[in-house]
């Protein structure tokens, strides 16, 4: 698969995923229901893992799709597609505190931030072996 091949597909799935989070954020704004919900329900801590994997995975396709393009602030590099996600998260979770059927959680975001870490670190190591496979030196 070419490298740009290969970033329009992530393109693609991160769009789709994007639009599949702001469906879910829909149905919570509204106190619609879903099966999701249903299966989080379920599982101990289901809410924070959620939201750890939907923010996680998201930042995951996005800085695949961004070619794993980032910036440093002093030794730590910074993907803009991470960026992007902990733009869009800041801003929905602070946007919960003037919707009366939502509870803005200083927990939720913390697991939000924890699955962009750690996504945003298996990015990293999945560009690594893509540029190994093409022959890409560091």
């Amino acid at each position: 698969m070419t490298h740009t091949l290969f970033s329009r597909l992530a393109i693609f799935i991160s769009s789709g995923f994007f639009g599949f989070i702001l469906w879910i954020i829909y149905l919570a704004n509204t106190g619609g229901n879903s099966i999701f919900f249903d299966l989080i329900r379920h599982i101990p801590y289901g809410d924070k893992v959620g939201h750890m994997l939907l923010f996680g995975l998201l930042t995951y396709v996005a800085n695949l799709a961004l070619l794993s393009r980032h910036f440093s602030l002093g030794r730590i590099p910074l993907y803009y597609g991470a960026v992007l996600v902990s733009i869009f998260v800041l801003s929905e979770e602070i946007s919960q505190g003037f919707i009366p059927s939502r509870t803005l959680d200083i927990v939720d975001l913390i697991a939000d931030a924890v699955g962009i870490t750690l996504f945003s670190y298996l990015s990293c190591l999945t560009q690594r072996i893509l540029d190994k496979k093409r022959g890409v030196t560091a």
